[in-house]
This record gives structure tokens, sequence and C-alpha cells, in this order.
């Protein structure tokens, strides 16, 4: 049995979660328990992204430096090398089977055959200006025997797979990569969000008998199906909290920035008897008199893009043919899911069992009170992975604890080798 990797003693990581809403750096290390030690954070508003695509690279990058230069403050560390999400209405994915036949029944099947499998995936015709990020095996066939998690080890001659590949806009992530190098950073290397979120807020049970995460973010909402720790379904869903602040402003004809805290503060996706006559009042523009604004108005607003929202989450479930085995349910994490009686509202329209994610189960207990809140899901996992590609390639680091600062020394990697580079990063082990 292959030895487990040891981290190097003293690394740090960090996490960057370029979203539409926000864009936030986590940094962080492992304790002497194996949790997550937060040592800052830094966090700023992401004027330059739309539904998780860069639209102005100038804004993106202003953004970046100012959520990066916080970080750095409150910890001290110099940031240079990051782990980035990607995400966005242009990711797509697709299932896929390959096969190959092997030569010499003598030698069992080993990692170079499973390399070769994964490989034979990226040759895929894709749509013009796509390209497949991502090859996630499923399940392999060794000789018609199916249902294998491993097949390494084993005897065979024709080895089969069934895949999970996901493709992206190649402007979109090479713009991503752009803005990250034009802040003075090293864009270490790109992980799907969704993969990001499970890891900081699903367990090792929930991964096993089946669950469906459901990110609600600014701009999109990704949905993401687990069942026997492999990932079988995605899906980005082109709408989030932002196009609810937009009901909001235009229903009740208020300001946007009014329309936001009205959403945060007194929010629902459903009223209750209590809330049937409350007012609230917003101050009037220059000399105007205060309006006034129902309580219960507001939350049949929300309640109605919520549902479509919602009501478009349960399609993807269902279409992924995998409804009647999610066995542990929902689970609603990132900004959206803060809104009041949405987990009932879930629970009502699928009938599965639904919780809030947070990412609490990895973090140190000194931690918790800095990132415990869905926002920060993605970030906290985006770490998390940072320390599993660690483990899988540790000569890329330095072993001291001031590795980041002495990374300004490094050769900065070019879009290619970072394509290259994760090209076979989820595997069905790192999605764990």
């Amino acid at each position: 049995m292959e030895e487990e990797k040891k981290l190097p003693k003293g690394a740090i990581m960090v996490g960057l979660d370029i979203g539409t809403t926000k864009i936030s750096v986590i940094i962080g290390k492992k304790n002497k328990h194996d949790k997550l030690e937060v040592l800052g954070t830094g966090r700023a508003i992401s004027n330059g992204v739309t539904r998780g695509i860069v639209s102005n690279i100038d804004k993106t990058v202003a953004s970046i430096l100012e959520a990066v230069n916080e970080a750095k403050q409150k910890s001290s560390f110099d940031i240079k090398e990051v782990f980035i999400g990607i995400a966005g209405q242009h990711i797509k994915s697709l299932q896929h089977r390959g096969e190959i036949v092997r030569d010499n029944i003598e030698i069992e099947i080993g990692k170079a055959d499973i390399d070769k499998l994964k490989s034979n995936m990226f040759k895929l015709i894709t749509i013009p200006g796509e390209e497949i990020i991502h090859v996630i095996p499923q399940e392999y066939t060794v000789d018609g025997e199916d249902g294998i998690e491993d097949p390494i080890g084993m005897a065979g001659v024709k080895l089969e797979a069934n895949f999970h590949v996901i493709t992206a806009q190649v402007g979109a992530v090479r713009n991503i990569i752009k803005c990250v190098e034009r802040a003075g950073l090293v864009a270490k290397d790109l992980v799907l969000e969704p993969f990001a979120s499970a890891v900081a807020t699903l367990d090792k049970d929930e991964l096993q008998e089946g669950v469906a995460l459901v990110d609600i973010g600014g701009g999109t909402t990704d949905v993401a199906i687990f069942l026997g720790n492999i990932i079988r379904h995605t899906a980005v869903i082109p709408f989030g909290g932002n196009v609810i602040t937009k009901d909001i402003k235009a229903g009740l004809e208020i300001l946007e920035n009014q329309a936001e805290l009205l959403k945060i503060k007194f929010g629902s996706v459903m009223y209750t008897q209590e809330q049937e006559n409350v007012m609230v009042a917003i101050p009037g523009l220059r000399g105007r008199a205060p309006k006034e604004i129902a309580v219960r108005n507001l939350s049949e607003i929300i309640g109605a893009r919520y549902k479509e929202i919602i009501d478009l989450v349960y399609h993807e479930i269902k279409v992924s043919g995998y409804e009647n085995k999610l066995m542990t349910g929902i689970v609603l994490t990132g900004g959206g899911s803060l809104i009041k009686n949405l987990k009932q509202l879930v629970a009502y329209v699928t009938a599965k069992e639904t919780r809030i994610g947070y990412p609490n189960e990895h973090l140190s207990s000194e931690s918790r009170d800095l990132v415990v809140s869905p926002i920060y899901s993605t970030g906290v996992g985006l770490v998390l992975k940072g320390f599993e590609y660690m483990q899988q390639y540790p000569e890329e680091f330095v072993t001291d604890e001031d590795f980041l600062n002495n990374s300004k020394d490094k050769e900065i990697s070019n879009d290619s080798s970072l394509m290259d580079r994760i090209s076979g990063w989820f595997t069905e082990e790192n999605v764990n």
C-alpha cells in the first residue's frame, strides 16, 4: 500500500474566491490536529464579474488586490500563490464512456492504464471556444465486470470507465488567470467551486449515501450531486442572489442598495402571521418623505424568485437520474442560503431532507467565528483543496512556513502549464 504523503511542516495555503458579488481571500494552515486554522481573511466587492465570468479586467484586478491586501494586513503573510475557484454559466458537463485494450494480461492494471484512459477523454471533440478542464472517473469495468471503484492491481485485458466530463469557455478561463497574474499572483491551480464547497460543507456519510449540494451565489446557483464518494452530476443555473435584489428594486421601486439591505435584514421566502402588518420605512431622497414597505410584499417578491430557482434545481436533480438515491437529501450553502425560511421551502418543494451547509467541520475552534458563514464555504474549500494538492505534489512547495514570501523567486506559471496540471486534478480521490 502506498504510504500517505505528509504535508510540509508549517505550510500555508491561500484560497481566492472570485465571485459575482464578492471576492474573498482566505489564508490558512493545518494545526497539529489536522484542522484548518485561518490566519487571515480579505473581502472586496466584485465589480468586474458577471454571473461568474470576468466582464472587466481592470475592475476585477482592483477588487482582487483590495481583498489580498486586507488578508495580508491581517495575517502578516505575503501572498503569492493562490488556489482559484472557477464557476459561472459557461461551465457545462456531460457523461462519456471510454475504453482501452491492454496488450499483456500478465501485467496487472496500474496507474499508467488509468491515466491513458483519462487522457483519451481530453481528445473528445468539443464546441468551438470550449475546452475540457476536468475528467472525473465514476466507475470502472474490467473484462465485462462492472461496478469496480478501483481497478489498480487487477488482471484484465479490456478496461472501461464512465466519465463525468466538465467543459469551460477557453476565454473565460484565460481571463480569470490573466486577472490573477495582473494582480501579481501565481495561479497555482483552478478548482471547480462546487467541489470546493463540497469539501468544506459535506461529511463522509453524505458523500457516500447521496446528497445534492446547492451553492447559491450572487450570479449563479451551482448544483452538484454526489453518490458513493463520486461526483455524479453538475449543473449551473444562471440565477442567484443578485437577481432577487433586482426584483425587489423593481417591485418596490426603490434603490438597488436599499433593496439589498432590505433583503439581508428583513428578507424571507415566506412571511409569518406575525409579519402580516409589519412595515419598514425607507428614507426618502432629496427631502422626499420616507417610503413605507410592507414586509409581506417583500417576502412575496423574494419567495416567487426563490421558488423559480428551487424548481430549476429540482429539475436538475430529476434529470440527473439520482432523485431517489439522495439518502441524505439536500445541502444549501453560499450567501443566498442565508435567506430566512429557505430550508423549509426547499424541503417542501423537493420532499427531501434539507440543511444549511456551514464550513465548520474542518475548522479549528479558534477559526470558526471568522469564517463560519456559508458565504465562506467556497473559500474554505479552496484552501482545503490546496492542501490536498500539496499532498500530491509536495516537491512544488517550500517546506518552511515562509514559503509564500519565498515564492516571489519562483517562475510564474503560464496559462498552458496550468491547464496541463489541472487536467488530472479532480479524480475520484480528490473529490472526497
